[in-house]
């Protein structure tokens, strides 16, 4: 099969669309056949050697999530059957022909929505709502502060935010901020230089129940300043470093939560768990349409070097998908 692997560390030229050996499924696992995938920063971040895949494989293939349809079965599988219609995440090796995958880590395709757009869904989607919901308990009535609120989890984390019956307000570049308000954010702030922290106090004096911070940097004074006494802050990523100072006598006065996230990380039971219970409470939202894919951009998985170039240059508003 072919498929895009790294030899060395670097910029997008490393990149290299090779032909590899296909993946063999095990009793438990399904092999899809991929014919989509889309460029996540932690991608970007493997490729030039700072997000190592956890996973020991004989070719590094980067790619965290695909869409695609079942090609065959493990002996145990009883979830799916060839032909059906998938879409998920895995820790690395999406960027191919076929992946496998674990039954109860795939997700099915929502009816209504075409496969061609499925692979803007299942990284941000899943990684919005979980930080959001899951583990930042936001909930009808509440506020949410979302930092790039024009990015992949930036755009699902506006729509599920209103899904819900939340409130939400987003920072992003100011060439964006239309499109933000246009997808439903209540708020929408100019990010850092700007001082969007002052911003937002000005809009709501209380400040924010749950914030979800792509950035960390600077930003974390910024967002202890505006969450609300004993609410929570979960750290997605850290795109404006990992080293800053933080003053911590507001952590302890605002009795504020911290969470440091994941998914990629996670063992198989966990990835297995949140997903199940994403089929549960969110699909139905992507067949009544209250949410969807927000796709920027499409490449040819030939072309990978120039959807990598598209991420770094921080260009796109919503997923930037390849075809495979």
């Amino acid at each position: 099969m072919r498929a895009v692997v790294i030899d060395e560390y670097g910029g997008p030229e490393v990149l290299q669309v090779v032909e590899v050996p296909d993946p063999v499924p095990g009793p438990d696992d399904i092999l899809v056949r991929v014919a989509h995938t889309a460029v996540n920063r932690a991608d970007t971040l493997q490729r030039a050697g700072g997000y190592p895949d956890p996973n020991r494989r004989d070719r590094e293939i980067l790619g965290l999530e695909y869409a695609g349809t079942v090609e065959a079965v493990g002996e145990r599988v009883t979830l799916w059957d060839v032909g059906d219609r998938v879409m998920g995440i895995e820790a690395g090796a999406c960027y191919a022909e076929r992946v496998v995958t674990h039954e109860r880590q795939a997700l099915p395709v929502p009816e209504g929505i075409d496969l061609a757009d499925a692979a803007a869904i299942p990284e941000v989607f899943l990684t919005a709502w979980d930080a959001l919901v899951v583990q930042g308990g936001l909930t009808s009535g509440r506020w949410a502060l979302v930092h790039a609120g024009a990015s992949g989890v930036g755009t699902a984390a506006i729509q599920i935010a209103k899904a819900i019956g939340a409130n939400i307000a987003v920072t992003c570049s100011a060439g964006k901020m239309a499109a933000c308000s246009e997808l439903g954010a209540d708020i929408v702030l100019e990010r850092s230089p700007a001082d969007w922290s002052a911003a937002l106090r000005a809009a709501r004096p209380g400040g924010v129940d749950t914030i979800l911070d792509v950035v960390g940097g600077d930003e974390a004074n910024r967002n202890l300043a505006s969450i609300q006494p004993q609410g929570t802050i979960v750290q997605v990523g850290l795109m404006g470093g990992g080293q800053t100072s933080v003053n911590l006598g507001l952590l302890l006065v605002k009795r504020v939560h911290w969470i440091g996230t994941t998914l990629r990380a996670r063992p198989i039971e966990q990835k297995a768990a949140i997903s199940q219970r994403f089929v549960a409470e969110m699909i139905p939202r992507f067949v009544d349409g209250s949410l969807r894919p927000v796709i920027d951009s499409r490449f040819a998985m030939d072309d990978i070097a120039e959807a990598h170039r598209h991420m770094e240059a921080n260009a796109n508003t919503g997923k930037i998908l390849v075809d495979v």
